[in-house]
C-alpha cells in the first residue's frame, strides 16, 4: 500500500548517469521532500541490492552529492573494476528547513524521521531491486555526518554500518554554519543533540563504525574528540585522518573510503 499521497518520479527517458529524481510529499515534513537516487544499469528487479543513503550538509540539498562529487561516477568506475557489488545510492534533501535541518524533530516537523523511515520506504515502493531484504547503510559530510551517525545509531535495527566524513558532532557546532537560533533545534532528550551520547546509548547494539577528518577542517578537534571518548568507553569504531579542510575536494576524495567500508560490511 502507498504510504505517501503524492510522489513525483522523473522519467527515464530523460536521466542521465543513472539519476533518477523522486518528490513526495511526507507526514513527517508537512510538505515535500526531494530524493535524487543512483540506479546502476543491469539490476534485477526479483533481487535485493544493497543501499547507501548519503547526507548533504549546510545549504545543500538532494543533488549536492552527486553534483559536486560525482560519487555515483566514482561508484560505477567501483562496480566495473570489482571494487563494490551494486549498490544503490540514495540522496535524500533534508528537508530543507533554514541553512539545514540538522536532521532533528524540531518545528512541527521531523527531520530524523523523514530519513529513518521515509526514505527507505518510498525506496522499497519506487526503486526496482530495493526492498526489505536490502541491507542499507547511512553516510553523510559535515551536518550530513551528525546526522548519518546519529540517525545510523538510534535506529540501528535499519541500518548495517554507518560512517561520517568531517562530522559535526554536537549540535552546538551547527552555529559555525546556520544563521538560525539553536533554540530552534533543542531536543527533548539532550542526548539526541550529541554523536557520542547517542552512541553511547545504543552501543550494545551498534553497527559497525566508520568516520574520517581533514587535518585542516574547523571540525578536527570535535572528530578527535569524539574518537578519544569511543576510545574510553571501549566502542569499537574506526577512525582517520587526511589531509583537507572542511570541502567538496576532500569529500570527493574520501566517500570511496565509505564506500568501501559498506561492502566490506556486506561480506
Amino acid at each position: 500500500m502507498n504510504k505517501f499521497r503524492t510522489v513525483e518520479i522523473s522519467d527515464p527517458r530523460f536521466e542521465n548517469n543513472h539519476l533518477r529524481f523522486i518528490t513526495v510529499k511526507s507526514d513527517n515534513l508537512k510538505g515535500r521532500g526531494d530524493i535524487c537516487v543512483f540506479v546502476p544499469p543491469g539490476l534485477d528487479p526479483a533481487k535485493s541490492y544493497p543501499v547507501v543513503i548519503l547526507l548533504h550538509g549546510v545549504y545543500g540539498s538532494a543533488w549536492s552529492w552527486a553534483q559536486k562529487t560525482g560519487v555515483h561516477l566514482q561508484a560505477l568506475k567501483m562496480m566495473a573494476n570489482g571494487e563494490l557489488p551494486a549498490m544503490v545510492i540514495a540522496m535524500p534533501s533534508d528537508g530543507l528547513w533554514g541553512d539545514g535541518s540538522a536532521y532533528l524533530s524540531h518545528n512541527n516537523k521531523d527531520f530524523e524521521k523523514w530519513i529513518a523511515e521515509d526514505v527507505p520506504n518510498i525506496l522499497q515502493q519506487y526503486i526496482d531491486g530495493v526492498t526489505a531484504d536490502s541491507p542499507f547503510f547511512i553516510s553523510g559530510l559535515s551536518m550530513g555526518g551528525f546526522g548519518a551517525l546519529r540517525i545510523g545509531a538510534k535506529y540501528h535495527h535499519k541500518f548495517r554500518a554507518i560512517s561520517g566524513h568531517s562530522s559535526i558532532t554536537n549540535l552546538q557546532q551547527m552555529k559555525l554554519f546556520v544563521e538560525e537560533d539553536l533554540t530552534h533545534y533543542k531536543q527533548k532528550d539532550a542526548a539526541d543533540e550529541d554523536v557520542f551520547e547517542t552512541i553511547f546509548r545504543h552501543r550494545e547494539n551498534l553497527p559497525p563504525v566508520y568516520f574520517d577528518c581533514g587535518n585542516e577542517d574547523l571540525l578536527i578537534d570535535d572528530n578527535r574528540d569524539l574518537h578519544f571518548k569511543l576510545d574510553q568507553a571501549k566502542i569499537k569504531h574506526i577512525y582517520k585522518e587526511y589531509t583537507g579542510g572542511h570541502e567538496w575536494a576532500y569529500w570527493e576524495k574520501h566517500i570511496k573510503n565509505s564506500l568501501l567500508f559498506f561492502a566490506e560490511n556486506l561480506k
